[in-house]
C-alpha cells in the first residue's frame, strides 16, 4: 500500500496533489537558503506568535513551506511522497488537500494559542501528522476489513509521538494541532457510508495505481 513502484511521470500523474506540494516545498526550501533572498524569505514566512497578533495572518501558513534545514526538509517530504498518495487516492484531490492545510493550519493555531508570544516554528509537521491522522481514522473503520493497514498505521504513529517528545526543537503542539485534526477530518471524511457513494461516482482513472 506505502511501497511506490510508479515511475516519475506515473507518480505525477496519479498524485498530482502530492506531487505539486513536493515541488514547490523543495523549491521554497532552495530559494529560502539563496543568499540575500533567503533572509527575506525566511523573515516573513516563519511562524512567529507575535507577528501573527500583529495581522500577519499570512503565517499561519507559510510556515509549512520552510524547514529548518535538509534534515527535516528531507524527513517530511519523505513521509508526504511516501504516504501522501494513497491518501490521495482514498480521498480525493480536494479532500487530500484540505486535510493537508487544515491539518497544517491547525497545527500553526495550536502553537499560536499555547505557546508565547516570541515564539517561532516552521515546517511541514502539523500537515504531515495530519496525513496520519486521517489514517488512524481510517484505520477506525476499516480495522476488520483491512487490518494490515492498522498494522502499519499505528506503529508509525506511536513512534512518530515518541520522537515528538524526545527530539530537541520539535514543535509539540503543532504536531498533536496537525494529527488531531487530520483525525477529525478523516472521521469524517471516511465514514462508510460516504467511502461506498465515492466508489460510485470516482472515474476509473483516478483509481489507477
Amino acid at each position: 500500500m506505502f511501497i511506490r513502484h510508479e515511475n516519475f511521470r506515473e507518480y505525477r500523474t496519479y498524485y498530482p496533489v502530492v506531487f505539486t506540494l513536493l515541488v514547490v516545498t523543495i523549491a521554497i526550501h532552495i530559494i529560502a537558503n539563496l543568499p540575500i533572498i533567503g533572509p527575506y524569505v525566511y523573515g516573513i514566512g516563519i511562524g512567529h506568535n507575535g507577528s501573527i497578533a500583529a495581522g500577519d495572518y499570512w503565517r499561519l501558513i507559510t510556515p509549512m513551506f520552510l524547514h529548518g534545514g535538509i534534515m527535516h526538509l528531507l524527513f517530511n517530504m519523505f513521509s508526504l511522497f511516501l504516504f501522501g498518495p494513497e491518501l490521495e487516492r482514498i480521498a480525493g484531490r480536494t479532500r487530500f488537500l484540505t486535510i493537508y492545510f487544515l491539518s497544517g493550519i491547525a497545527g500553526t493555531l495550536a502553537s499560536y494559542v499555547l505557546e508565547d508570544a516570541n515564539y517561532m516554528h516552521l515546517g511541514a509537521s502539523g500537515a504531515i501528522y495530519g496525513i496520519f491522522g486521517a489514517f488512524a481514522a481510517l484505520v477506525y473503520y476499516t480495522r476488520n476489513a483491512l487490518p494490515q493497514l492498522k498494522q502499519i498505521i499505528l506503529p508509525i504513529i506511536l513512534i512518530g509521538i515518541v520522537m515528538t517528545f524526545i527530539m530537541p526543537n520539535i514543535n509539540i503542539t503543532a504536531h498533536f494541532g496537525g494529527l488531531i485534526t487530520g483525525f477529525i477530518l478523516g472521521f469524517y471524511y471516511f465514514h462508510p457510508s460516504r467511502l461506498s457513494k465515492w466508489k460510485k461516482t470516482k472515474p476509473r482513472t483516478a483509481l489507477r495505481r
